[in-house]
């Protein structure tokens, strides 16, 4: 991708958050809340709540995650904050924490659609490490889905997939299922 600005998702930014995120809020009411509620308040909240609950944290201050620019039109998004924001990852088997180092958790990515299968996500990688070693984070983690075919649909792809995290310069640390590896990024 050419020259990509990246800018921390604020009260500055949030119009552009809901451009790139379209009137939906991405796939099907999320607003990004999907891994910030238990399942039933999620369902519960599809839609309007989502993006009002996101707005209230994005208001805050909170860490949210950081948006891809090219040209000045808002291209890509990635969800990144400090782990136990991110309740839906205390229910999991399978992403269990690996130890009892704080880390940032990346959860998902949003691609406007024209921009898609171009490389963004390791790019949108690039700027997610310089904002987290802004914030003052030690380790990123990921939760990347393994592809199962070349043409995976963007609805199963919203968590990265392990060569871009591998791009980014991520090593895995733990798999606890086929298709789920975690992976981490140490800030130096």
């Amino acid at each position: 991708m050419k020259k990509l600005i990246f800018k921390e998702l604020t009260k500055d930014t949030w119009h552009n958050f809901e451009q790139l995120l379209g009137t939906r809020g991405a796939c099907g009411g999320c607003w990004c809340m999907s891994w910030r509620s238990l399942r039933s308040e999620f369902e519960k909240n599809k839609g309007a709540g989502n993006k009002n609950n996101m707005k209230s944290i994005v208001d805050s201050g909170e860490a949210t995650g950081v948006m891809a620019f090219y040209e000045d039109k808002p291209v890509g998004w990635c969800s990144v904050a400090p782990r136990e924001v991110f309740v839906r990852l205390n229910k999991s088997r399978v992403l269990k924490p690996v130890d009892d180092k704080h880390v940032w958790s990346v959860s998902c990515f949003f691609i406007a659609k024209e921009y898609r299968r171009q490389g963004l996500s390791a790019e949108l990688l690039k700027g997610v490490i310089k904002y987290c070693k802004e914030k003052g984070a030690k380790i990123i983690e990921a939760y990347p889905a393994e592809p199962y075919s070349e043409n995976i649909p963007a609805a199963f792809a919203w968590t990265g997939i392990p060569a871009a995290f591998i791009k980014a310069g991520f090593v895995e640390v733990a798999r606890r299922s086929k298709a789920r590896p975690i992976m981490r990024y140490f800030i130096k």
